[in-house]
């Protein structure tokens, strides 16, 4: 039987970009030409601050004595939990060395980049949890120079509480400038900073945008649109749990989608009833949030049996992929594309996107068919490095010449050649490509 929905999806989330392209790329122009002046009349403009941009110790203490002693104790909690996950990555990466063959060694190195710029959207919701994600695993990774750079809100500047996480989690400066232009600040080392070698983060499509456009020039996390999310749901899960997690994912914005997919029908059809009875009594912003993406971008998929249902999942590769079904580890073992997995009703997005350990920032839009969420990982270059002895240079050099005078390419040849006759001047070697 093929898949039957019972509630389809009326748009898609991809993004609208062709005016934002625009509009971005001659704000990111301009700022380049005009630098610290530029990016100052931009913020005055879109984040109508004419405050501090670059926050000064005694800004950074001041902002910190206002947060609460008991939300200083959360943010601590989630900062070590995310810490100790990023730590056991980094464990991962080894430096090795290796004998490719007799006399020739070959290795790699794992080398953090030296500026890191962090975006911490600060705009309709205060993204505490995104200082933490972004600072804490760039310090782990061991950049030299961490930038976090959220947006102030008028006459009040950055939320006291992201400030206190980004000092916390080892930022060595904190930009008070949002948008394009607090990317710009970063990519192009304004206002007396190192330029950023990667920018990581979420934000709103702009900032999307800018850093898509600089991609290249700097590295980025990845290219992120709407959040998404996923559920497979059997008969055994507990619908109100399933349309609580649905609608918590749903308030995210207008275009956040939210799948269901199950072998229950009924399952399914409960779930859209209770979805939404919480939507209506959620606040106001929220509500019209959730509203408006379950309305347009939801879905509801009964399918056959689990194998189909996994078969689905991989196919939309949601940013999160929650499991509330029997036997979670065949789910574990079966599922291959998703950012992040959620196994159990006793663990949820909410948790990952907060405190519980493993890293928020993931890939929208279909992108985990091919990449994973910010890591340590993200922050490593992965080099190699390589040295020899004559002896094991000698049968490297004569497949290279060979091979190279195959490929049309005479001067590589010639740079095997020279080597070959200064270690060994007496022989005779056949160096001529064939065919």
């Amino acid at each position: 039987m093929a898949r039957k929905y019972i509630k389809k999806a009326e748009r898609t989330s991809t993004s609208d970009t062709a005016d934002v392209r625009e509009t971005v790329q001659n704000i990111l122009d301009d700022i380049e030409k005009r630098r610290d002046e530029a990016a100052l009349e931009y913020s005055a403009k879109f984040d109508r601050y004419d405050g501090n941009i670059k926050l000064t110790r005694d800004e950074i203490e001041a902002a910190k004595a206002l947060v609460p002693d008991k939300l200083k104790e959360d943010i601590q909690f989630a900062h070590a939990n995310v810490k100790r996950f990023a730590e056991a990555q980094k464990a991962t990466l080894k430096d090795i060395e290796v004998e490719i063959i007799p006399g020739l060694i070959a290795g790699q190195k794992s080398i953090p980049v030296q500026g890191a710029g962090c975006y911490i959207p600060g705009g309709r919701y205060s993204h505490i949890a995104s200082a933490i994600m972004t600072v804490t695993t760039a310090k782990v990774a061991g950049c030299g120079h961490i930038v976090a750079c959220s947006p102030p809100r008028p006459g009040v500047g950055i939320a006291p509480a992201i400030v206190y996480a980004a000092d916390l989690c080892g930022a060595d400066t904190i930009l008070a400038m949002g948008g394009v232009q607090g990317v710009a600040a970063m990519a192009f080392g304004l206002f007396g900073l190192p330029e950023a070698n990667i920018l990581v983060g979420p934000g709103n499509q702009f900032v999307a945008e800018a850093k898509r456009i600089l991609f290249g020039r700097v590295g980025i996390d990845m290219f992120a649109g709407p959040t998404d999310s996923l559920i497979l749901a059997d008969s055994q899960a507990d619908a109100d749990i399933v349309a609580a997690d649905l609608v918590g994912q749903a308030e995210h914005g207008y275009n956040s989608p939210v799948w269901l997919v199950t072998n229950d029908e009924a399952l399914g059809r409960t779930v859209m009833e209770k979805v939404e009875h919480l939507i209506a009594d959620l606040p106001e912003l929220n509500g019209k949030n959730a509203a408006a993406a379950w309305q347009d971008y939801a879905e509801v998929i009964v399918c056959d049996d689990r194998e189909e249902m996994a078969a689905t999942a991989d196919e939309y590769a949601p940013e999160h992929l929650t499991v509330q079904a029997e036997d979670l580890d065949w789910w574990l073992k079966r599922l291959k594309c998703y950012g992040s997995l959620f196994l159990g009703e006793e663990t949820t997005v909410a948790f990952g996107d907060k405190a519980s350990g493993p890293n928020h920032v993931l890939p929208t839009s279909g992108a985990a068919n091919y990449t994973g969420g910010l890591s340590v990982h993200k922050y490593m270059k992965i080099v190699t490095w390589q040295r020899s002895t004559p002896e094991g240079m000698k049968p490297v050099a004569e497949a290279t010449a060979r091979i190279s005078r195959l490929e049309g390419m005479e001067g590589h040849a010639r740079t095997a050649d020279i080597r070959l006759r200064k270690y060994f001047p007496d022989e005779q070697f056949d160096l001529q490509a064939e065919g």
